[in-house]
């Protein structure tokens, strides 16, 4: 992990371990369904000052969250997973297929952090639900029946409600 402050931001980046020695140790893991978890590392989380409620607290500390996941180069993915999460992230995303999430709601970094991390969790959770196929249905016999049923009575009533100079025009 990396910390670095310049000026009215602070940074803490958490890498992805994916370069360097062979020796890295694992990162936390983020369990999102109970197939699918991934690694703290591949967070980064950016401390920016918030807008919003918290008084003169606002201008001095940095509570506001900027969080990235890479989604395209993230190992803990499945490629299924991946590409329906790139779908959904919709405006979220970035062209280099990171996520960026803004979390600023709460006055506190840590709750701040948490609801980036949830917001993420979540996005991940509804990205790893397969999507029902839809089958074709036909309607039963017994309402095309009636259906056709119908169409007769009402071509008998039109037929019955013409004039006797339009019958001859047929």
């Amino acid at each position: 992990m990396m910390i670095s402050k310049r000026g009215d931001v602070s940074q803490i980046i958490h890498c992805s371990g994916l370069h360097g020695s062979g020796s890295e140790q694992q990162g936390a893991m983020i369990r999102i369904t109970p197939s699918i978890a991934i690694d703290e590392r591949e967070i980064q989380e950016e401390f920016i000052r918030s807008s919003g409620p918290g008084g003169q607290n606002v201008n001095k500390v940095a509570t506001a969250v900027k969080l990235r996941f890479d989604v395209v180069h993230s190992p803990s993915l499945p490629e299924d997973v991946r590409s329906r999460l790139i779908r959904l992230a919709g405006r979220r995303i970035t062209d280099d297929g990171v996520i960026v999430l803004d979390a600023r709601r709460f006055r506190s970094q840590e709750r701040n952090r948490e609801d980036a991390r949830d917001r993420l969790a979540e996005l991940i959770r509804k990205a790893a639900e397969r999507p029902q196929v839809r089958r074709k249905t036909y309607p039963p016999d017994a309402s095309r029946l009636r259906l056709l049923e119908e169409k007769r009575r009402r071509a008998k009533i039109k037929r019955i409600r013409r004039t006797p100079s339009e019958e001859g025009e047929e």
